[in-house]
Formats: structure tokens, sequence, C-alpha cells
């Protein structure tokens, strides 16, 4: 369905580029949430808050309502446990998977995605990270270093792509070639409060980075009128 933002239709596949973080600990808040955005929201994030909160279920019934839905767990674990939760995931009829981007982790849910339409995103470096958080876990090299090893390592593991900041979507890019997907959280409107983010960008300037798809949380939802703030992102996007 084609929306109309002030005049201007707002075609099928640039909804698509807009993923909504229902970040809520209730099933009803979230389905308040979606029942108000209707048809102008097409793509749904639920996360681990939701997720423990009985968001499955909710994420099952908005499969069955035709909209799309990113499950964002960040999976780490021993490879069979990765390979079956991917597996169940894919059967769920989820289009995204994440997990955290190492080697092993991915290659296990690139076999458990195999043969469904689940596109396995690895994450990189939390958007909320910067190099002395990094420094603090011990890791060696700042988020430039740590996010270009693991766009290279999600390449070679055959996922589908990762989740990374916007300011390093064009590095991570120039990595993965233009058929692996690029989403990137951390996307804040000119003017929107940025929160506990650190790396972030505007939808267009993510975009132009290279983003395939961005996702969208408090700027959105929080809004006091998230309609309007949801159209607003849109129109950027298709203007970009």
């Amino acid at each position: 369905m084609t929306q109309v933002v002030q005049g201007t239709p707002i075609r099928a596949d640039v909804r698509d580029k807009l993923i909504v973080a229902l970040d809520y600990n209730s099933v009803a808040a979230a389905e308040a949430a979606v029942a108000q955005l209707g048809d102008v929201v097409s793509f749904y994030k639920i996360g681990l808050e939701l997720a423990v909160s009985g968001g499955i279920d909710l994420a099952t019934d908005l499969i069955a309502a035709g909209k799309k839905v990113f499950l964002d767990l960040k999976l780490h674990d021993i490879g069979n446990t990765v390979e079956r939760a991917t597996a169940a995931a894919a059967e769920r009829g989820f289009d995204i998977l994440t997990v955290h981007a190492y080697p092993m982790t991915m290659a296990a849910a690139a076999r458990g995605a195999a043969g469904s339409k689940l596109e396995v995103l690895g994450v990189t470096v939390l958007t909320s990270y910067d190099d002395a958080d990094l420094a603090a876990t011990g890791v060696v090299g700042g988020v430039t270093e740590t996010v270009h090893l693991r766009a290279g390592q999600a390449r070679d593991a055959g996922i589908a792509g990762v989740i990374c900041a916007p300011t390093d979507a064009a590095m991570v890019r120039a990595i993965l070639g233009p058929d692996r997907r690029v989403v990137t959280p951390g996307v804040r409107p000119k003017g929107a409060a940025v929160g506990d983010q650190k790396r972030i960008a505007t939808p267009a300037e993510a975009l132009a980075a290279g983003a395939d798809r961005i996702v969208v949380g408090r700027p959105v939802t929080a809004a006091e009128d998230p309609v309007a703030a949801a159209q607003a992102i849109l129109a950027e996007l298709q203007g970009a």
C-alpha cells in the first residue's frame, strides 16, 4: 500500500526502510503503539525487553497481519544452540534475527537460516559504545578497527549482513559490497534527543552512507504525535 505524506506518495520499498523499535516492557503498550501507527509503519523490531514480556507471540500476530518483524535477540552461545534457535526463528516467519558478530556464532546462525527468508545480521559494536567503552571490556583496538574486523568476518561467514552505527555504514558497505544488508540503529532526526546513543546520524545521512534500513525507537514511539514523526522520517528517506 502506498502512503501519502503531505501530498507525496511514499513507496512501499521506502516504508520497509524504516524499522520502528517496540521498546516496551508490556505487550499491551506495544500493541497500542502498533495500532496507533496503523498502515504507516510496515516493519517492527522486538528486542529483549519485549521478547521476555510476551513479545514473541505478539510477533506472530504482527506477521499474520502482514507486518515484517526484526527479532533483536543478539544471540551468542554454543554453535548447536545458536543454529537451532535461528532455525526456530526462521520457522516462525521472522524477517531479521541478530547475533553477536563472532565468527563461530555467525556461522552457526547461517546454517540455521539456510533455505529460509530469515536474514541473519551480525551486531558489530553497539551504538551506545565508544572507544573508551571497548577499552574497558579489554578489546584491543577502537570502534573503527573492531567494526572493520567484524564486518569482514560477517561477510566471510555468509550471513545476510550486519548491524552497525550509521557513522560506520560507509566503511561497512565498502567491506560487504552491494548485496549484503547494512542496518543502522542510532538514527535520530534533526532536533531529536540523543538518549543513550553515542554514534548517530539523521535518516538521510544513514541512507547516504550505505544503510539499507534504519531502526528508530523513541523519536517515533515517544513523540507527541508518533504518526507524524514516522511520516516525517519516511518523507526524509524517500527524499534521500
